[in-house]
């Protein structure tokens, strides 16, 4: 215990001392967890939030619409609940085809006469207010949440005024906005929203201009056999013989809530990729900035009498301690997330979502590796470093290449000491071009994404807005968050160069070089490696987006990615300019006493 103490006790002191880099392993690792877990959570997560609002809504197995409200039609509906094998029902019921306006808002929807009690199949649950009674309407989740709408505030339908007095979620309709099942007179559907009314209230509607379906909701002894309930099965043959009966089982339902994620998932997993891979750069980052940090600290230990093994676990405790709870602070944050991206028209249950255990499990996995991984070079030089030369240190002196000196002496001041910094850092280099890279590439998969003409669904432009605008906002918050931390990974990478360069800098000032000189050439050792990694960023995002693209695919015009890609520029010169400014103006004589010493 007193050796886990110790080392609790130094991870703690020297969190202290760098709350700043602490604070920043701490964003990369929880940013890239939190993509992961919620490209992880997506995965079967329609079929399970449905399965979960079946569950609590006593949903229907199968669900059978037929257009008109005949006699005719009402005991085709009627006989199908004595097909064998259909051991409960409720209905038929009438459904109308008309529109709803709220806060000056219109849409399409279809009003259901609902039973005052419902029946024993399909409970719609209430989420907020009271069931139907006359004079007051029930609104559906997902149609309430894209109209705004609360309980207590007031809709029109066909011309009347009614208060919402709920709100409502159902497993026996598809998401909003497949609400209506079937359109008018059995023909497709722009797609709508649901609304439940007493029947008195409903007599309003009825007229030759508002289209009517009937439909009956039935529960089947075997609710895994439902898509063998169609119009080919032999006992339901004769019944619906003469009658036009569309006939829907859960499995279709579910497969048509899906439809909404389709294009979220792989937004979400590429993204936790380029999220990843930007994680492991800032981190190696920070790791390698505090490299020669590290090494005084391990050879203080070691002169306090320290073993290896101690010492490894100090230098590793800090940043898997740091990892574990960036990895916590990840899945919260997908947690909180979660309900918004998996279920985008709040139609179905989201109560207890949240990641699975082999979620979590993979996201800490990833979490420890990228934190173990990145510094495990860095421990390595410092523990093989002897105890003297590890107090001592001592800045490394650079390769003096006449050549080089005589041609770099003819450039600009700042140009010249952007490139020494280069050269002597081409590692670092590299990781800023990579970094700029990937940031460009998911920016180009927004520009295809956003190139892209409204499609999807024949016949049902509403959908098609929907899922357009659910993708959407997935790709911006994917982009965010990789714009978030690409800048911060610049902040970092120009800082710890300004550190590391900090005697080199010194010399350069004794020399005649301003302050303003040093800040432009540090802004310019990232600047340079700007360019090349920005339009290599563009065919990357390309290439991304190829495995997700079809035959009629739109590409967006090549001035525009340039255009992206050039903005690179002034936003690097931007978020540099702060740190290397605040570098520049360290006091030579102190930096240079402390190289004497």
């Amino acid at each position: 215990m007193g050796r886990i103490l110790l080392v609790f006790r130094l991870v703690m002191a020297d969190i202290r001392r760098h709350p700043a880099q602490a604070a920043i392993l701490l964003v990369s690792i929880a940013a890239a967890t939190a993509m992961l877990s919620l490209g992880g959570s997506l995965h079967r997560a329609t079929e399970t939030l449905y399965e979960r609002t079946r569950a609590a809504t006593a949903g229907a197995d199968v669900v059978a619409y037929s257009p008109g409200t005949s006699r005719s039609t009402i005991g085709t509906l009627k006989s199908l609940g004595d097909v064998p094998g259909v051991v409960a029902h409720s209905g038929p019921y009438r459904q109308y085809h008309t529109k709803l306006t709220a806060h000056g808002s219109t849409g399409a929807t279809v009003v259901q006469v609902a039973d005052l009690t419902p029946g024993p199949v399909d409970r719609p649950l209430l989420t907020s207010g009271s069931w139907v009674r006359p004079g007051g309407a029930v609104v559906e989740r997902g149609f309430a949440t894209a109209l705004d709408v609360r309980v207590g505030d007031r809709v029109t339908v066909a011309g009347r005024r009614l208060p919402v007095v709920g709100i409502a979620v159902t497993a026996s309709r598809a998401v909003y906005p497949w609400a209506p099942g079937i359109g008018p007179g059995g023909g497709p559907s722009d797609g709508g929203g649901l609304v439940w009314m007493a029947e008195r209230d409903t007599r309003a509607l009825e007229s030759p201009d508002v289209p009517v379906t009937s439909f009956v909701n039935l529960k089947l002894r075997d609710p895994e056999k439902a898509w063998t309930f169609d119009r080919h099965n032999p006992a339901i043959t004769p019944i619906v013989a003469d009658t036009w009966v569309n006939i829907r089982p859960w499995q279709h339902i579910a497969e048509q809530d899906a439809v909404m994620l389709k294009g979220s998932q792989p937004i979400l997993v590429v993204g936790s990729w380029l999220l990843g891979f930007l994680a492991i750069g800032g981190v190696a980052t920070l790791a390698a900035g505090r490299a020669a940090k590290q090494t005084r600290r391990v050879g203080l230990l070691k002169a306090a009498g320290a073993t290896p093994g101690l010492i490894t676990a100090v230098l590793f405790a800090e940043y898997l301690i740091l990892a574990l709870v960036a990895d916590a602070l990840g899945l919260i944050t997908a947690r909180l997330i979660e309900p918004a991206v998996v279920n985008p028209s709040a139609s179905l249950l989201t109560t207890a979502a949240g990641p699975s255990g082999d979620t979590i499990a993979l996201t800490t996995v990833v979490a420890l590796a990228v934190a173990g991984l990145t510094t495990l070079g860095p421990t390595v030089r410092a523990l093989r470093t002897e105890t003297v030369a590890a107090l001592a240190d001592t800045a490394r002196r650079p390769p003096h290449r006449a050549l080089t000196t005589r041609v770099s002496a003819l450039l600009p001041t700042p140009l010249l000491l952007g490139l020494r910094l280069i050269a002597r850092r081409p590692g670092r280099t590299f990781l800023h071009a990579c970094n700029t890279a990937v940031t460009l590439a998911t920016v180009t998969g927004l520009v295809v994404i956003y190139a892209q003409p409204v499609k999807g669904y024949p016949g049902s432009a509403m959908a098609n807005r929907l899922r357009d605008a659910q993708e959407h906002h997935v790709i911006v918050g994917v982009t965010a968050a990789l714009i978030v931390l690409a800048a911060i990974n610049t902040v970092t990478i120009t800082w710890t160069t300004a550190q590391e360069a900090r005697h080199t800098m010194a010399v350069a000032r004794t020399l005649g070089a301003t302050p303003g000189q040093i800040t432009a050439g540090l802004s310019t050792a990232q600047l340079l490696p700007t360019l090349p990694g920005a339009l290599a960023g563009i065919p990357m995002g390309l290439v991304l987006c190829l495995p997700f693209s079809e035959a009629n695919t739109v590409w967006p015009p090549t001035w525009s990615l340039l255009t992206a890609a050039l903005a690179a520029l002034p936003v690097t010169a931007i978020l540099t300019a702060v740190p290397a400014r605040l570098a520049a103006h360290h006091s030579v004589a102190r930096t240079l006493t402390i190289e004497a010493t």
